[in-house]
Parts: structure tokens; C-alpha cells; sequence
């Protein structure tokens, strides 16, 4: 699958990640999002279903996870204790 043409990035979001499932908060307009794990790995669901700490895609640190789905239906969970979450939006 391809991405989508960007032309301007309409923010970014910084998630502390904890053991319970959080949802992004999307700029109005934005339609494609780059999220980075940080210090530890995380796991995410992008069916509306929350992932734990074992269940869902994993997403390693430091990897570039491009996604221009469904921004509103995504959810993501630390896997591991100290987990950051890093998200850039854009148009």
C-alpha cells in the first residue's frame, strides 16, 4: 500500500504510554500520521479494538510507523513499562 500525498504538517503529540489503551488526538484536516516509539516498544490496533500489552501489531523503537488510515480508529498500548509515543500529523 502507498501512502498518500502530504503537503503540510498540522502538528504533533507526544503520548506518554501507560498499560492502558489510548487513542490519538487528531488535528482537525489531518489525514496521515508518522508515529515513532521511544524508549520502549509498543503495540497497536487499528480496528477499533484496544490492544494490550500482548496482543496487537507491535511497533519497535525507533521504527517509522507511516499510517493514513482511519486516525480516529487507531489505538496504541505500551508494551513495556517507560514507553513513549511520538506523532507528527499531516494534510
Amino acid at each position: 500500500m502507498g501512502l498518500k500525498v502530504t503537503t503540510s504538517c498540522l502538528g504533533y503529540q507526544q503520548i506518554t504510554a501507560t498499560g492502558t489503551s489510548v487513542g490519538l488526538t487528531v488535528p482537525t484536516g489531518a489525514t496521515f500520521a508518522m508515529i515513532v516509539g521511544e524508549a520502549q516498544s509498543v503495540r497497536w490496533r487499528d480496528d477499533g479494538v484496544d490492544p494490550t500489552t500482548t496482543v496487537g501489531m507491535p511497533l519497535s523503537v525507533g521504527v517509522d510507523f507511516s499510517y493514513d488510515g482511519d486516525l480516529n480508529r487507531i489505538r496504541l498500548i505500551a508494551a513495556t513499562t517507560g514507553a513513549i509515543i511520538n506523532v507528527s500529523y499531516y494534510a
